[in-house]
C-alpha cells in the first residue's frame, strides 16, 4: 500500500456499514481507480435491513463492488437483522471464519484491510470480534485442508489493521469526546503505514454520506464529520493509518525460537 507501482487488489472486512468508508475510504478509491479488484465483506447488518442500500451506494461510490455481508446482527441493534440472526459477538467463531473464508478465496485479494485489536478508537465489540475473525480467516483461506468446500485456497499477501495513534487521532479525539465517547489508540509505533488520500478525499467524503442514517445521528461520527467546517473535517478524512501484520515466516535461526 505505499506506492504501488501496480496496485494490489484489495478486500477490506470490517464490522458494518460506514466502517470501510470511514477507516479505508481513501485507500479503497484508490486502489479501484487503479483498476484492481476492490470488495468490502461486511460483517453485520443483512440485505434487508435499512442501511443495506446505503451500503451498496458507499461502495458503488467507492467503486467496490456490491455489499458482501457476513449476515450476523449489531451487537447494540436489533434493527440490523430484521428476520432475526444471531449476533456476531454471539456467532460460532468457526462458523464465521468459514464466511469470511469463502469471500477471500472468491475475491482472491492480495491485501486485506480490516480493524485494529483495539476495536477503533471506541472500542466497539463488534470491531473486535470482526479483528479477531480476520486474523483466522486470513491464514485459513490459504490451507486447504480448511474450509474445502469455501472455494479454492488463496492466501493474501498482507494483512492490514485500520488504526489510530496519540499523534493520529488530532482532532477526532475532542470531536468523540463531546459527546462522551472513549477514545482509544495504539502506541505510535505500532503505525506502520500512513497514507495521504487527499487526492481521493472527495470520493470518500461522498461515500461517507451515503450512510445517510448514520449521517442523521447526532453522536454518530458521520453525523458529527457533517456538522464541521469542511477544513476541519478534511483534516480528519485525509489520512488514513495502519498497522502492517506479518503474515510471511520471519527469517531467523532454524533451530531455535528467537525474538
Amino acid at each position: 500500500m505505499t506506492q504501488p507501482t501496480a496496485a494490489p487488489s484489495l478486500l477490506g472486512v470490517f464490522a458494518h456499514p460506514d466502517d470501510e468508508s470511514l477507516l479505508a475510504g481513501g485507500v479503497l478509491a484508490r486502489h479501484a481507480a487503479a483498476g484492481v479488484r476492490t470488495a468490502v465483506v461486511t460483517a453485520t447488518w443483512t440485505a434487508d435491513s435499512h442501511r443495506a442500500p446505503e451500503l451498496a451506494g458507499a461502495l458503488h461510490v467507492l467503486g467496490a463492488g456490491a455489499p458482501r455481508l457476513l449476515g450476523y446482527a449489531d451487537a447494540r441493534n436489533p434493527a440490523s437483522v430484521p428476520g432475526g440472526a444471531v449476533r456476531l459477538v454471539d456467532a460460532p467463531l468457526d462458523e464465521a471464519v468459514g464466511r469470511l473464508v469463502g469471500h477471500i478465496r472468491e475475491v482472491r485479494p492480495d491485501v486485506v484491510v480490516g480493524h485494529d485489536a483495539l476495536g477503533q478508537l471506541t472500542g466497539h465489540p463488534d470491531h473486535r470480534r470482526t479483528h479477531q475473525i480476520t486474523l483466522l480467516a486470513v491464514e485459513a483461506a490459504g490451507l486447504p485442508h480448511l474450509y474445502p468446500d469455501a472455494g479454492e485456497p488463496w492466501r493474501p499477501a498482507a494483512l492490514y489493521a485500520a488504526t489510530h495513534s496519540p499523534s493520529g487521532v488530532g482532532r477526532l479525539s475532542p470531536l468523540l469526546r463531546s459527546v462522551g465517547k472513549t477514545v482509544l489508540a495504539v502506541p505510535d509505533a505500532y503505525v506502520t503505514t500512513t497514507v495521504d488520500v487527499s487526492p481521493w478525499a472527495a470520493v470518500k467524503w461522498e461515500a461517507i454520506l451515503a450512510h445517510r442514517s448514520e449521517v442523521a445521528r447526532s453522536r454518530a461520527l458521520p453525523g458529527l464529520l457533517a456538522r464541521l467546517p469542511e477544513a476541519e473535517r478534511a483534516e480528519i478524512i485525509c489520512t488514513e493509518s495502519f498497522t502492517r501484520l506479518s503474515l510471511s515466516p520471519a527469517p531467523g535461526d532454524p533451530h531455535r525460537l528467537t525474538a
